[in-house]
């Protein structure tokens, strides 16, 4: 069992930067693949990024590539998301995720573990 607390969500100008940071209760943080989801208004939750557990594989939807950056603190039982250079369309709410099988990890179908979600909006 884990238990997902995500923070650093709010308004940005265009072009700004942001760092979402999730926050994982348990001493089996090591255990799991970690994700990064978001969700627009009246849209589907949408995959962002993901890492493994050692750090050493990540991936990127096609639309944050270049500009977000996932990364995980295992002492720390942390996983974040630096995102620069912000678009108006990377308005969402954005989801932290854990699974132990990291292909869960690229649809928001059967996920184990979310957290409730951070607000983040990007105006033009």
């Amino acid at each position: 069992q884990v238990q997902l607390v995500e923070s650093g969500g709010g308004l940005v100008q265009a072009g700004g930067s942001l760092k979402l940071s999730c926050a994982a209760s348990g001493r089996t943080f090591t255990t799991y693949h970690m994700g990064w989801f978001r969700q627009a208004p009246g849209k589907e939750r949408d995959f962002v990024a993901r890492i493994t557990p050692n750090g050493g594989f990540k991936n990127y939807a096609d639309s944050v590539k270049g500009r977000f950056t996932i990364s995980r603190d295992n002492g720390k039982n942390t996983v974040y998301l630096q995102m620069n250079d912000l678009k108006p369309e990377d308005t969402a709410v954005y989801y932290c995720a854990a699974d132990p099988v990291l292909s869960r990890l690229t649809t928001a179908r059967g996920i184990n573990y979310w957290g409730q979600g951070t607000q983040v909006t990007v105006s033009s």
